[in-house]
Parts: C-alpha cells; sequence; structure tokens
C-alpha cells in the first residue's frame, strides 16, 4: 500500500513533460537552505536510557556544560515519547515504539523536563533535535481505535509491521490519510513552538513520502528555522526537506579498509558519488558509532580495529557532517543494550581528548566547514595510492592538506600535483615543503595533517 500511494503521489504532482533530476536549476540543486548555525555544527547523539546512570532527562541536562566544551553543537535526542507495551520488546520497549507523539515518556521525565533541557542547550549556544519516529506506531497508540483506516493492512486485513525486518512491535501507517498527514504535521509543529526544539532527526524518512516531509519543513520555518536530518541515502530529499542524510557508505568504506576487503578506491567511491551526484548543499552525515550500529553491528572498536583513529581524523577533515554517539569519548567499549537499562560506564579515555581535539582543529578552519560553506576535496595522487589517501581541501585563503596510509606497514610515498604547493605547518608546528615529487613518510594506520594559508 505504502509504495503504490507514493506512486500515486508522485504521478499526480508530475507535470506532463516529466523534469529528470539534472533539469533543476542550478541554485535549486544546491538543496534546502541551512540555518547559519549549522555551518560549523558536529553533532552529538544521546540515548538518554543509558546517557547517566539516572537515564532521564534532568540528569542529562546536567551534562550539557560539559558537552558544550567538547564542541558540540546540535544535541541529537533519541525519541523521547512514551512506549508501546503491547508487543514490547525486552523489558523496556524500543523508543521507537511511540504510544503518544505529544508526551515524553514518564520513564525520562516529563515535557517541563524536557523544555529545561533545551532551554539550558540554547543558554550554551547548542541546539536540540528530536528523533521522530513518522513511519509506524505502537500497537497499542490510540490512533489504532481513533483511526484504524491510518495504518496499512495485509491481504488478510491484519496491521502489518514494516515487511521482512523484525519490527514486530510496530504497525505501519498509511499516508494516503490526509487526517494522519495534518495531525503529524501538527504534532510535530507542537515540540517546535511550545519546547524550542530545533528540528528532528526523521527516522527511516525514506519509508515516508517525500511530499509529507516538504509540507513539514515549510510549516516548521513559519515558526522558525529548522534543521532535519533524514535516516535515509536519497539525494533528492536535501532539495526540499532535509538539510543532512546518513551517509552509510562513508562508514562501510573504512571498515572495508580496516578488514582488508577492499582498498582506498572505497574511499574514492564515496566521495566521487557525493560531488558528482548529490545536492553541493547536502550535508552528509558521517560517523563512526550511532545506537544502530554499537547495539547491532558492534562498537567502533570492532568495526574499524586498527583504522578507528584514520576514521576520526577523516570525520573531521573530509566533506561532511560529523556525528559522536554518547559514550564515545569515554572510550565505551560495549554493544549498549537497545530495550533494557545498560548505562554508559564513563570514565576518561584518550578518545576524548582526541575528539575534542579534532573538533577545535576543524572549527578553527573555514576550509572545514560544513556544506556548502566548505571546500570540496581535491584528491591529491600519490605513489601509493590504493593504501595512502591524500586530500587537499582549501577556501578562502585556508588550505588543509591530509595524508592517511590505509595499511599495517609504514609507507614513504611520492606526491603528484596538489594546490597550493610550497611551504605547509604540520598540525603541531613542524613545516614541510609540499610539492609535485615531494616525498611524505607516514608510520602505519595514521594520518598526517598540514596547513597553509595563501
Amino acid at each position: 500500500m505504502k509504495a503504490l500511494v507514493a506512486v500515486a503521489m508522485l504521478l499526480a504532482s508530475v507535470p506532463a513533460v516529466a523534469q529528470p533530476v539534472s533539469a533543476y536549476a542550478p541554485e535549486s540543486f544546491e538543496g534546502v537552505k541551512h540555518p547559519d548555525w549549522s555551518r560549523k555544527a558536529v553533532i552529538y547523539q544521546v540515548n538518554t536510557r543509558q546517557f547517566t546512570p539516572e537515564g532521564t532527562l534532568k540528569a542529562a541536562t546536567a551534562q550539557i556544560p560539559r558537552l558544550k566544551a567538547m564542541g558540540v553543537d546540535i544535541l541529537w535526542l533519541m525519541p523521547i515519547h512514551p512506549i508501546g507495551e503491547k508487543n514490547r520488546k525486552g523489558t523496556l520497549g524500543s523508543p521507537y515504539s511511540v504510544r503518544d507523539y505529544r508526551a515524553v515518556n514518564p520513564e525520562l521525565g516529563t515535557t517541563a523536563d524536557l523544555k529545561a533541557f533545551v532551554d539550558a542547550a540554547h543558554a550554551k549556544g547548542m541546539k536540540v533535535i528530536l528523533d521522530w519516529v513518522a513511519n509506524h506506531t505502537a500497537w497499542d497508540h490510540p490512533w489504532v481505535k481513533q483511526h484504524p483506516e491510518w495504518y496499512e493492512r495485509d491481504w488478510k486485513g491484519a496491521n502489518v509491521s514494516t515487511p521482512w525486518w523484525d519490527w514486530s512491535d510496530i504497525i505501519d501507517l498509511d499516508y494516503s490519510h490526509a487526517g494522519l498527514r495534518r495531525e503529524m504535521a501538527q504534532s510535530m509543529a507542537y515540540w517546535v513552538r511550545d519546547v524550542g526544539v530545533d528540528g528532528f532527526r526523521a527516522d527511516v524518512a525514506g519509508y515516508v513520502p517525500p511530499d509529507f516531509w516538504t509540507d513539514v519543513r515549510r510549516d516548521l520555518e513559519a515558526i522558525k528555522p529548522v534543521w532535519m536530518l533524514g535516516e535515509f541515502n536519497h539525494r533528492d530529499l536535501h532539495l526540499t526537506s532535509f538539510d543532512s542524510s546518513y551517509g552509510w557508505a562513508w562508514a562501510e568504506a573504512v571498515m572495508k579498509i580496516a578488514k582488508g576487503e577492499a582498498d582506498t578506491g572505497a574511499l574514492y567511491g564515496f566521495y566521487s558519488e557525493n560531488q558528482s551526484a548529490w545536492p553541493t548543499g547536502a550535508q552528509r552525515m558521517i560517523f563512526t558509532s550511532n545506537h544502530d550500529e554499537n547495539a547491532w553491528a558492534g562498537t567502533e572498536f570492532e568495526r574499524f580495529g586498527p583504522a578507528l583513529d584514520n576514521a576520526f581524523a577523516l570525520l573531521f577533515t573530509s566533506e561532511g557532517i560529523p556525528l559522536i554517539y554518547n559514550g564515545q569519548e569515554a572510550g565505551n567499549g560495549k554493544r549498549i543494550k537497545f530495550f533494557e537499562r545498560d548505562p554508559i560506564a564513563w570514565k576518561d579515555h584518550p578518545n576524548g581528548a582526541l575528539i575534542r581535539d579534532w573538533i577545535t582543529f576543524r572549527k578553527q578552519h573555514p576550509a572545514l566547514d560544513n556544506a556548502p560553506w566548505g571546500a570540496r576535496m581535491v584528491q591529491v595522487k600519490n605513489s601509493d595510492a590504493t593504501k595512502v589517501f591524500s586530500f587537499v581541501r582549501a577556501k578562502a585563503g585556508d588550505a588543509i592538506f591530509v595524508a592517511q596510509n590505509y595499511s599495517a606497514e609504514p609507507k614513504s610515498v611520492t606526491l603528484d600535483e596538489l594546490p597550493y604547493a610550497g611551504d605547509w605547518t604540520e598540525k603541531g608546528g613542524t613545516v614541510k615543503t609540499l610539492a609535485k615529487g615531494s616525498r611524505l613518510d607516514l608510520a602505519p594506520w595514521s594520518t598526517r595533517v598540514f596547513t597553509r594559508r595563501y
């Protein structure tokens, strides 16, 4: 039903002569207009249930000064709504099984507690986005009885979960109904207007008709500028509704290299598509961990192994808006349970200083700003390009050169041509001449970064 509805809506909106994506005017292909505050933004995901020993919004609020000091800007709260009880998974259930879109899960606190969290973040110059689950609800959401027509049905007329996935604790919504669209959009507007949140992370955004998100973005912008992250890999959502979308292929590329299943060509593939096929203003979210990856695929230590430090360096120097998942700064080494209480064990860890240092470095260099403000990456070829990944980003007199060794062996490579050849200052203070023919030594699984004013 959902696919048929989406196709019908698409056909209804297409003019007599369909316009291919390439026919978009250059200015429209830049994507939506991002709020200015997203220019240097780094995202931090808060799994409120596990973030503190108390597992509450009030306890999370006390951590905002620490997060500000770390340098993060956008706080993404996982779903804060009451969780369904029917067909619940585990003891506490999934936050993505929503029973009421206009309430706060009592286990986390109250609406007043959420507003206090938002106010505290705003006082520090930070923004807050809510995780929004528009594709489905809990089995015991009031709409099931009040508006049974708002739900998809199988061939027997029964409510259905998203096909093929083990999502038995939720049932899918049917967006062919104007009443559902109106109520969902008004619920989102409530949190922006009355509580002050600054946008949303849209769960499985591509499972919902695109025109719904277009309408929502328009309505929310009438309240205040918002920032939207879509959990999907679809470039055209950037044209009318989303600032950012998931760059899953980035993490997959680094992981394959780390496991010896690919060479640096996997990274060329991601960045080539990003530059050639996606809107110039698309803020592709890249990450070494998030709630799904940590819980189901493994920690960043398991997934990236010896390439983790390189991954962190690339996270903050390449194109893409970076995400930090709570606990990474503490070197969290466990897969956090999804349906139970499993608080993060907070401790000092070298990755905390590493992340802070990279965020500070990133914000000092305009070339590293998020799209569309930052510079595009320019590949710098070298004599062992299948193992050494190197590039320059340069804009407004600020140039950054990055070289990374993605192998267990030390590498000594010769550089080909690069923009702004001459004396560059390595991160740490040493000056080195970089030009065609220059030699560069790299330790195993290491990154060297140089800066230059021009």
